[in-house]
């Protein structure tokens, strides 16, 4: 229970000069805090005044207050540098890395740490609607925070993590996002975080370190998402795409927005994926290649889908296949370019989008476009069988069961050593549409059954 001390709070006075914050503004902050953590404040800012004038809050309160200053100031305040009396506070560990404040570098590490130690709080974290939000309350870009307690770098440390994040992407498309896992974690925590705080020659070369963290950060995302630990991959996105502001970088933030609307999708937590997907776009639009657009483009789509507005996104699939037309895959911006053929993605997504709109003869076709595309392309067995694992039940759908079974057969040969909890799920997927079709008699089914059975033992 709250309680007056009497006495004024010097110290969260000196506190919010220190982080800039007028009474109303830590108001905002201790709700969007208590929100993700799942409670419902009413906190305004006379409720300030009287922390101000010596009234004390409730311990979980007070954990969001120390939260809401320690994002400002870029370092952690813990509730007694603010004067609060020690007493059971609720911890606000399980906050880190949601939210989108000023200093990501030490985030990042912190959440890098936790992973590696596989901490419950962070790997069993649930995806945050709310936080889901928070790219959308933020301006496009911040000022460029320099940091010169490092070492010197340059060209040839910027160039080492660009080839090291491609040599980690493309051992993830070929095995799984199981496979380097921990050693991406710790390059991130370690050399890459090291190279952020660097002295640079050039403005312009720090600014680039940044936007190569931000690459690493959000293939430690996509690792946890690959691994289904669906709140913790949200923390690196919403990390990595606060490296992007700080670089001032707007298209590659684009890039993260679109990124994070895919995640709520596919998680189907639609929530936010709409205007995170518009946001997006409406940052990049007629200033990268229309290869690159285009991506972007098909995002819009499958969100519009996602919000039964079907005739919109129908215009827009259209659309993002002129932009394909017109673009030329070399165009594409780098942190694009390192998952593989963006032609292919496009076909994917427009995939996706019509079997939201369920139109499975189409969802089909695009599907097999998406595999023709990515023909060719050494390493991509992953998005290739999850691909294959989707056009078959696209076909079972429309009861080309034989079919099916052929499309599933070539997607378990092409899992073979992938280690991926999306890989697993698909083939789930497989064994229980299998069972109805040995049901009706389909020869090759009971043969197909028994291979996925055995792949799932040896991968799940």
């Amino acid at each position: 229970m709250a309680h007056d001390t009497g006495v004024p709070n010097g110290a969260l006075k000196e506190a919010l000069r220190e982080a800039g914050l007028t009474y109303q503004q830590l108001a905002v902050d201790v709700r969007q805090i208590g929100a993700l953590a799942g409670h419902d404040l009413r906190t305004n800012k006379s409720a300030v005044a009287h922390w101000v004038r010596g009234l004390e809050p409730e311990p979980a309160t007070a954990a969001y207050i120390a939260e809401a200053i320690s994002r400002r100031v870029g370092r952690e305040v813990p509730p007694t540098e603010l004067g609060f009396t020690p007493r059971t506070w609720t911890s606000p560990t399980p906050l880190l890395g949601l939210g989108v404040g000023p200093d990501p570098v030490t985030i990042l590490r912190r959440v890098g740490e936790a992973d590696i130690q596989r901490r419950k709080f962070l790997t069993g974290a649930a995806y945050c609607v709310a936080a889901a939000a928070l790219p959308l309350g933020t301006e496009q870009a911040q000022a460029y925070a320099a940091r010169t307690t490092g070492p010197r770098a340059g060209r040839p440390e910027l160039d080492a993590v660009r080839d090291m994040t491609a040599a980690f992407t493309a051992v993830d498309e070929r095995y799984g996002g199981q496979h380097g896992r921990r050693a991406v974690v710790q390059y991130l925590t370690g050399e890459v975080t090291d190279l952020c705080e660097s002295r640079f020659a050039t403005e312009a070369e720090h600014r680039e370190a940044l936007g190569l963290a931000a690459n690493v950060a959000y293939l430690c995302g996509w690792k946890a998402y690959d691994a289904a630990e669906h709140g913790l991959a949200q923390r690196y996105y919403l990390q990595a795409y606060t490296l992007t502001r700080e670089a001032g970088d707007e298209q590659h933030g684009a890039w993260l927005l679109r990124i994070m609307a895919h995640n709520g999708m596919d998680i189907r937590q639609p929530e936010h994926t709409l205007a995170l997907a518009e946001a997006a776009l409406d940052r990049v639009r007629g200033r990268v290649s229309p290869m690159t657009e285009a991506l972007f483009a098909i995002t819009r789509a499958r969100a519009l889908a996602a919000a039964s507005r079907g005739p919109e996104a129908a215009t827009q699939i259209r659309q993002a296949q002129d932009l394909v037309r017109r673009g030329e895959e070399e165009e594409v911006a780098h942190w694009a370019a390192l998952w593989g053929s963006p032609a292919a993605t496009v076909s994917s997504h427009t995939a996706k989008t019509f079997r939201a709109l369920g139109d499975h003869r189409n969802a089909e076709r695009h599907y097999a476009t998406s595999i023709r595309k990515r023909r060719g392309t050494a390493g991509q067995h992953r998005i290739s069988a999850l691909t294959l694992s989707a056009q078959g039940e696209e076909q079972a759908a429309q009861g080309h069961l034989e079919a099916a079974c052929g499309t599933w057969g070539d997607a378990l040969t092409l899992f073979s050593g992938v280690r991926s909890t999306r890989a697993v799920d698909a083939v789930r997927g497989m064994r229980s549409t299998l069972k109805v079709f040995e049901a009706r008699g389909v020869r090759v089914a009971a043969d197909l059954s028994e291979r996925a059975r055995d792949w799932e033992l040896a991968h799940a």
